[in-house]
């Protein structure tokens, strides 16, 4: 059994909108075109990471932010090696409001890192699904292992 660090780095995000039926809270109508301030929240397993609001506003957002995960290899079942991003609206006053999510299985890069020392999937987009399974826009994420020594 062998164990390393799955490194995420959240490059950036294009075409996501706010979920147009979580409306305003001050005029309980839906604010089409609103700005929203997200941040991710991924899973690997039990463990629970979470990233800084992302920078600019509109069709591009910026992170730039890697993420660190520890690996056990083998982990035991194939879902073990899946990462779930979901997308969350930042709120001062009120609940976060959740946005979408895109999985990613990373057993190949695992496995990949296990034998050569380190493997890395190059940044890619990744669709953000909202939970009515609609489309709502891209994530670009790239993934590296390291194995332990």
């Amino acid at each position: 059994m062998g164990s390393g660090i799955l490194e995420v780095l959240l490059v950036d995000a294009q075409g996501i909108k706010e979920n147009e039926f979580l409306g305003c809270f001050s005029c309980l109508n839906p604010c089409k075109g609103a700005m929203i301030d997200p941040y991710v929240v991924i899973h690997y397993g039990n463990q629970k990471r979470s990233s800084c609001v992302a920078q600019g506003k509109g069709k591009k957002l910026l992170w730039n932010e890697t993420l660190k995960f520890d690996v056990e290899y083998p982990g035991g079942e194939d879902d073990t090696y899946k990462l779930i991003f979901r997308m969350m609206d930042k709120h001062k006053l009120s609940e976060d409001d959740y946005v979408g999510e895109t999985k990613i299985y990373v057993k190949d890069v695992v496995s990949t890192g296990m034998e050569s020392g380190k493997a890395k999937l190059e940044a890619r987009k990744y669709r953000v699904v909202q939970q009515n399974k609609t489309y709502n826009g891209e994530i670009s994420v790239a993934i590296t292992f390291t194995r332990n020594e």
